[in-house]
């Protein structure tokens, strides 16, 4: 069916809603399988373990990637629509941004994508920190950190000419540049037993970004109306659906009005079907507090940015944007700093004292301290 045919049926509104929701309902359904997460990749990589985790990441990156760029190169999805690639951003906002990001989707125990994912899965934790995040976000877009963003973002601007780094490379270089990421990607994943579902599952999660950019394009080149050229990104687009049930009686459609729903429709058919969805709440160990901050972080963080670890560092990523590039980088340190801060010293009193008590447990009576010893 072309698109002539289409808005016999359809408004351009409905399409691209539909759209979304395609896209989203793909990104859902292998997130969800392939545990696709940049926090979980982060704490790998910076304690030195880099594994299974890191290879899902890297897997969908170099996918999105490699496919988004020979789309590019055919032709098929038109660069000079594409909003970050033709509008001045923020470099001091994508790297402080990305630092508050970084350190919040640890604390969060997952990026915006990731905590979007999960609470369809039954995990009231993450969807209580979804919930945050969107509102945070939505202060830092129009409301009262809205003051605070700008002034932040001022610091240091760029303007659209220099955002991208695609005419730094050779021809094809984007192609090739995907393809050693992928390439390295599947060796990490071989090297490290990662499953051909799980690497399955994880590429598909990446060919959804480029297929959100890929959609959007077909759509603003045949629509007579004004679309936006976008793909797969959570902060704002999450945003701007709540705010719009809450504020609307009917809600606009839109690709990000169809996205959200329809990534969190499809992590929750994936978790039904293969019977993973589990109900779970705070509990005392859990506790509510460094969710509550890390998501905070996360909204304003990833509104600074420009856009969530999936919207600014995959969705810019893959299409050269070096504001992308930088706010990724950023949120990398950010996780990578929190952790040691947070966790990772915790950990290790924690195994040092298990280690302790497994050693004094191991002793004879007569070894241990006069209170340990046991009376006949």
């Amino acid at each position: 069916m072309d698109y002539e045919t289409l808005v016999a049926y359809l408004s351009t509104e409905e399409i691209s809603a539909v759209i979304g929701a395609v896209v989203g309902l793909t990104f859902g359904i292998f997130a969800q399988q392939s545990r696709f997460c940049l926090r979980a990749a982060c704490v790998e990589f910076w304690r030195g373990q880099t594994g299974k985790k890191f290879a899902i990441w890297l897997l969908a990156f170099g996918a999105a990637m490699l496919a988004t760029q020979y789309l590019i190169g055919a032709g098929a999805i038109d660069t000079g629509q594409i909003r970050q690639l033709n509008n001045a951003g923020s470099m001091s906002g994508a790297i402080i941004g990305g630092l508050l990001f970084g350190g919040g989707m640890v604390l969060a125990g997952g990026c915006a994508s990731r905590l979007l994912v999960l609470s369809a899965t039954g995990n009231m934790r993450t969807m209580v920190a979804g919930l945050v995040v969107t509102i945070v976000a939505q202060a830092s877009l129009t409301g009262g950190l809205s003051p605070l963003r700008e002034e932040i973002s001022s610091w240091w601007l760029v303007d659209g000419s220099s955002r991208s780094f695609a005419g730094w490379l050779p021809p094809y270089g984007g192609i090739m540049l995907g393809a050693a990421f992928l390439g390295i990607a599947l060796w990490f994943a071989k090297r490290h037993e990662v499953s051909k579902w799980l690497s399955i599952a994880a590429m598909i999660t990446g060919f959804s970004v480029a297929l959100g950019w890929w959609l959007t394009s077909w759509q603003a080149s045949n629509s007579f109306d004004i679309v936006q050229v976008q793909s797969v990104s959570f902060t704002g687009p999450s945003a701007d659906t709540l705010m719009g049930l809450i504020n609307q009686p009917y809600l606009s459609l839109s690709f990000n009005v169809g996205l959200v729903p329809g990534v969190f429709l499809g992590s929750l058919l994936a978790a039904l079907v293969t019977r993973e969805f589990k109900w779970q709440q705070f509990t005392q160990d859990s506790g509510f507090t460094r969710f509550f901050i890390g998501a905070t972080l996360m909204g304003f963080g990833g509104m600074l940015a420009g856009g969530c670890a999936v919207g600014a560092g995959v969705t810019g990523g893959v299409i050269l944007v070096i504001t992308a590039w930088v706010a990724l980088f950023s949120m990398w340190i950010g996780a990578g700093v929190m952790d040691w801060v947070v966790d990772r010293k915790a950990d290790e009193l924690k195994a040092a004292a298990e280690a302790a008590r497994h050693a004094t447990d191991n002793l004879p009576d007569f070894a241990k301290a006069p209170d340990m010893v046991r009376m006949n």
